[in-house]
This record gives C-alpha cells, structure tokens and sequence, in this order.
C-alpha cells in the first residue's frame, strides 16, 4: 500500500498590514511605496510585492503545495481546514509579532501539522523561536524543505517559476516585471547587512551562469516581449565573468532588454558603461550609503563620476542612503545628503544604522551596551522596530528623535529638491536616447528605440506633474522636460492629451486614497502546485503555466 503524501502549506503573515494595523512603519505589501518613495504621495510608483521565496520553494519540491500571500484570518482559517502536514511561515523581523498570530491560529484550526519558520525574521535566537515551529530553516530553503521531507537533492539551478509583477502609476498599470532569482548572500559583508551574514558571507548562485540567467529571460520574453526584468541578486555584477557570459548572451539574441539589479561601486568599476548597456542594464540599485562609512564595496570609481555618467547614457539609479552613523552629526547628514542631490538618483531611500541580530553591528552593540534601554527590557519592540525607521541604538551626538526627524527630512528634502521620481526616471531615459540614438553600435542604436518608446508612454503624466508637483522649480522643470522631448519626438496623439486630462483625476482620486488610508489592501494570491493527490517526481520543466501575481488598487 502507497502512503498517503504529505501535504505543505506556506504562507505569509496575515493582512492587514501597515501602521494603521499595529505595524510599524515601512511594513506593508510594497517596497518601493513603504521604503523608497514614502514621502511622494500620489506620484509614488505603486508594486505590490509577494514573498517570492514561498514560489520559488513550491516550485522546486515533489509534495502536494499550497502558497497563500497575505491571506486573511478567515481565508487562512479557511485553508488550515484542508488538512496539511507541514505548515510553512515566512516572515521578517518587523513582523514576528504577526507570526505569532498565525502560528496561533495554526495551532488551534489545524494542531497536527508541523510549523516550519523560515525568512530573514529567523536571525531572531532560538530561545525566543523555538516555542512557535517545530522546524526553523536557516538557509536556502529548497535542499531544506526537500531533506525535512525525505525528497532527494537537487543541483543547481533549480526550476524556476514565473512570477510577473505589474507597476502602477496613478493607480493604471504602466508595465509589468519578471522577476529572475540569480543568488542568495552577498560577499561583501556590511557590518549591517541581515542579507549577507544570514548566508555567512558567502554568495549562492541559483543561476550559476550567465547562460542560465538569459533562458529564464528568455521565457519572460515569451510571455511579454517588452516585459521589464528585475534580477534577485544582492551584488549581480560582482561576479564578472558570470555577468560577461550573461553580456555575450544577451548580444547573441539580438534584442536589447531592461533589466534592473543591485549592485556596488566596486562591481560596477569593473566595466565600461558599454558593457553595462549591452547586458540590458538600464536600471540599479546603489548603496550610496554615507560619503565616510568606509565600506569595501564602496572602493573603485567615485559615486559622482558613475552616478553621471550612467545616467546620461539612460541608466536609472535608485540610490541608498544610510542616516545615524556614529561619525554623523545633522551638519555632516546635510552634506552628505547634498551630494547625493548633487549627483540627481532617480529614487532614493534613507535608512537608519540597525543591528539585525547576527550582523556584526548587533555584535557589537550588545559587546558595548549600546541598545536603548528600552529594547533591552523588550526585545519585541526591538523586533518589531527593526524597520530602518527607529534609532534603536546610542548615538554621541543625536537623540533618537533627532536620528528620526533628519530621516523624515532627507525623504521630504529628496521630493522638495528633484521632484517626482517617475519624472526623474522619464529625465534619464530621455539622456539616453539623445545619447544613444546615433551610436555606431547598432545594439546601443536599439536600445535608444527603446527609450523613446517609453518615452511615448509617458507622455500622459506630464500635465499632472506640471499641475501638481511639489514646488515651482519642479513643476516648471517637469514642463521644460516635457517641452524638449515634444520636439524630439513629436506633438502628443489626441488620445494621449485625452490621457494627460485623466491623469490628473487619477492623481488626484490616487492622493486621496492615500490620505484617507482606503483601498490600500491587497487581495490574497492562492497558487497550487501538485495536488492531484499524488507525489510527482521532480523535473526541469516547470510544474504550472506563468500567472500574474495580483496588485495594490
């Protein structure tokens, strides 16, 4: 007789999320939204973010799977009552006090299952884990779910799953994102970093090759030639010859792509702005960090000469800067914060200097007794305001409050001073075009096409930034940019002065929703794979046909 096959569930942490809901800042379903464009309102790029590890994990086991994102109570109640053996949970620091919810409800509507917590939110110890799963998984969590359950080890890469995400601007999708896993960890260390030491330094590459990372590229194309790509890897470009190979790859199709990653200072020193194009690149995230923090990514080429030059050959920058270092005082975060202006980021976030525990910071600050008092005596608050939006740790020179307010500063500052990042972005893509447009490289030449078809795109959102932008200076710039793209590529269709009407409505009704905190919720997501009842040997092809993943109204 065949035994009955064990059944997974994972899951998310329960929705509502957000400060309305117990939550502290920052957490909610969308990173750009919570972290990067908080302080721009109804202009803010909307993209609501699902905790892709659930479907990278489901899509690579044998059992029966269920993934749910962001249920409620209720649909989580709903699917307990299934039946299943093991019971997932991913979650992060912030939100370990939603774990505790749903492991309560786990417990109560389905008490035979076994709980499995994994995330980034298990850096938290043992002692204070332990009484909330039967498992913790502290690493890739593939090789871990398929050892808890008796599966056979797989190579790398292993299957991968087709997640799409859609972007909104003023509440109308703009385009939509394929998002390519390519690593885990990062080798450069940061003494803050919870990415880098939760994988003790060291880099897995999910996509060993660069020939690997096109194929999964490839079958994004075939879903959407014009599809937008973001690469999962915390310093892509390190690796040169993973990255080259991906360039020779990407030159062999013939079709150039837009691609965003992350990447250092150091990594990028290594190339030629050419080279970067010629992978598809036109969009990064850089750790700006702070001007004397020191870190060895940050050696190589300065900021300044890299965030220009890249910039004008149409390449987006969403730049990070880190605000409570121990040497900052409000005068040094104003200069550093200047600079940083200076060199014109498309996006930017600011951040406060944490500890995640198993970071040497967090080492550190414990060696030194250096947590706030009251962090000390309660460790979930700790937990629950490891955002990056609390001083949680002593300064020499700056109260908490003082940390706090110069990062609200720097985000208001960010918005007053360049405006909009959606027009900031619209302002790179143009410099790319003119520069590109008459390349000798013919690939360069096509990429500058691509540019100008976003560029056609855009056209509807310039009257909303001329009416309802931030300050004079910026509105009247929005106009001078609009102007200058309208001789290059010609006079807006009816329907899109059509469009540009509408869009100050959308703005307008996008604004009001966000003031008034209404409609801010996400829908759950539900994928099954396997579960026909019966165990299916694992196989390169993919288990389930690509899906959209929902969106924020």
């Amino acid at each position: 007789m065949s035994r009955r096959p064990k059944k997974v569930l994972l899951t998310s942490v329960c929705r509502p999320m957000g400060e309305d809901h117990g939550d502290s800042p920052s957490v909610g379903y969308e990173l750009l939204h919570c972290q990067v464009t908080r302080a721009q309102g109804m202009f803010s790029p909307r993209s609501h973010h699902i905790h892709f590890s659930l479907e990278y994990v489901a899509e690579n086991l044998e059992a029966p799977t269920v993934v749910l994102q962001y249920p409620s109570k209720a649909e989580l109640i709903r699917e307990l009552k299934k039946g299943y053996d093991y019971v997932g949970i991913s979650f992060v620091l912030p939100t370990f006090h939603r774990l505790k919810e749903a492991v309560a409800l786990i417990r109560e509507h389905s008490p035979k299952s076994e709980i499995i917590l994994g995330g980034y939110g298990t850096v938290i110890p043992d002692e204070q884990l332990k009484p909330f799963g039967n498992h913790i998984c502290r690493e890739e969590g593939v090789g871990f779910m398929r050892r808890l359950l008796g599966e056979s080890e797989l190579p790398l890469p292993h299957r991968h799953p087709m997640i799409v995400n859609p972007l909104r601007v003023f509440g109308k999708k703009i385009s939509q994102t394929g998002i390519v896993f390519g690593g885990l960890g990062c080798p450069n260390a940061c003494d803050f970093c919870c990415t880098s030491h939760f994988f003790k330094r060291k880099h897995i590459k999910l996509l060993p090759t660069g020939a690997d990372i096109y194929r999964v590229i490839r079958r994004y194309m075939d879903i959407d030639p014009n599809m937008a790509i973001l690469v999962i890897d915390e310093d892509f470009l390190l690796n040169k010859k993973r990255a080259m190979e991906f360039r020779d790859c990407v030159l062999a199709g013939g079709v150039p792509l837009g691609i965003f990653v992350f990447a250092s200072i150091r990594a990028l020193s290594q190339y030629t702005v050419t080279e970067i194009l010629e992978m598809g690149i036109d969009g990064m995230w850089i750790g700006y960090e702070g001007t004397r923090s020191g870190y060895a990514k940050q050696r190589g080429r300065s900021a300044a000469e890299i965030f220009t030059e890249f910039r004008d050959h149409g390449i987006s920058i969403l730049a990070s800067m880190i605000v409570g270092f121990p040497y900052q005082t409000p005068e040094i975060i104003e200069e550093e914060l200047s600079g940083l202006m200076a060199i014109h980021p498309d996006l930017t976030q600011f951040l406060i200097y944490g500890p995640p525990p198993g970071t040497p910071f967090f080492e550190k600050v414990m060696k030194e007794n250096l947590l706030h008092e009251e962090y000390v005596q309660d460790p979930d608050l700790f937990y629950k305001r490891g955002t990056g939006f609390f001083a949680l740790v002593k300064h020499a020179t700056m109260t908490p409050e003082q940390i706090e307010q110069e990062q609200r500063r720097c985000f208001r500052e960010d918005f007053r001073r360049l405006g909009p990042s959606i027009y900031r972005a619209v302002e790179t893509w143009f410099k790319g075009y003119m520069k590109l447009k008459d390349s000798p490289n013919e690939f360069l030449r096509a990429k500058a096409q691509m540019f100008a078809r976003d560029l056609r795109k855009a056209y509807p959102v310039f009257l909303a930034g001329r009416v309802l932008g931030p300050t004079k200076a910026v509105r009247k710039h929005i106009g001078e940019l609009q102007r200058a793209i309208i001789a290059e590529l010609g006079r807006p269709s009816f329907w899109e002065s059509f469009q540009s009407v509408a869009a100050i409505g959308a703005a307008a009704w996008t604004g009001l929703k966000l003031k008034l905190g209404i409609f801010q919720d996400v829908p759950l997501v539900r994928h099954e794979w396997r579960m026909g009842g019966k165990v299916r040997p694992y196989s390169a092809a993919p288990s389930r046909a690509p899906e959209v993943v929902g969106a924020p109204r």
